[in-house]
C-alpha cells in the first residue's frame, strides 16, 4: 500500500502584509506562480468587526490587507516579500500609496509564524541598504492579528471592475 494521501496533498503556507489599498496589491498577487488563493481585509488594528469605513482617520488602527495563501515550493515567502511585495509599493511613503494617504494605506508585514519575521526583517533590512529607494523604508513588521475580510464587493474589486482605480505597478 501506499503512503496516506495527505502526503501528496500541496503544502501551503499564508503571507498577511499590507501596502496600500487592497484593491491593487491583489489585483498584481493574484496571477503570481505559485500564489492560490487572495483575499483582502483589515488586520493590525484594535476594532472588533470593522468594516471599510472604520478604517479611514485611524478610527480602527487597521491596514488594508491582503492574505495570500501560496506553495512554497513554488514561490518562497522570501521570493513573496523581495520580488513582489517590495516592488509592487513605494516602501518609503510613511501611511501613503499614491493619493491614498492615512494609516490604513502603511506598508506593513504581518508575519504568521517565528520563521517568516525572521525573514521580513532580512528582505526589509536588505531592501533598505540596496540603495534602490531614495528615502528609508518605512515598511514596519508588526504582530499577526485577527484577520477580518473585507466586504465582498472588494474582493476582486478589479476584476469585476476594469479600469478602476489603482495606484500600483511594478518596479525595477
Amino acid at each position: 500500500m501506499g503512503r496516506s494521501g495527505a502526503t501528496s496533498q500541496k503544502q501551503t503556507e499564508v503571507a498577511v502584509f499590507a501596502a496600500g489599498c487592497f484593491w491593487g496589491v491583489e489585483e498584481i498577487l493574484r496571477d503570481v506562480p505559485g500564489v492560490i488563493d487572495t483575499e483582502v481585509g483589515y488586520t493590525g488594528g484594535w476594532l472588533e468587526n470593522p468594516k471599510y469605513a472604520d478604517t479611514h482617520h485611524s478610527k480602527s488602527g487597521h491596514a488594508e490587507a491582503i492574505r495570500v495563501t501560496f506553495d512554497p515550493a513554488v514561490l518562497s515567502y522570501e521570493d513573496l516579500l523581495e520580488k513582489w511585495f517590495f516592488k509592487l509599493h513605494d516602501p518609503t511613503t510613511l501611511n501613503r500609496q499614491g493619493y491614498d494617504a492615512g494609516t490604513q494605506y502603511r506598508s506593513a508585514i504581518f508575519p504568521q509564524t517565528p520563521e517568516q519575521k525572521v525573514t521580513a526583517e532580512q528582505v526589509r533590512a536588505r531592501v533598505d541598504a540596496s540603495g534602490k529607494w531614495k528615502r528609508p523604508v518605512t515598511t514596519t513588521i508588526e504582530p499577526a492579528s485577527t484577520w477580518y475580510s473585507a466586504e465582498d464587493y472588494h474582493q476582486d474589486y478589479l476584476s469585476k471592475n476594469p479600469g478602476g482605480y489603482s495606484c500600483h505597478y511594478m518596479r525595477d
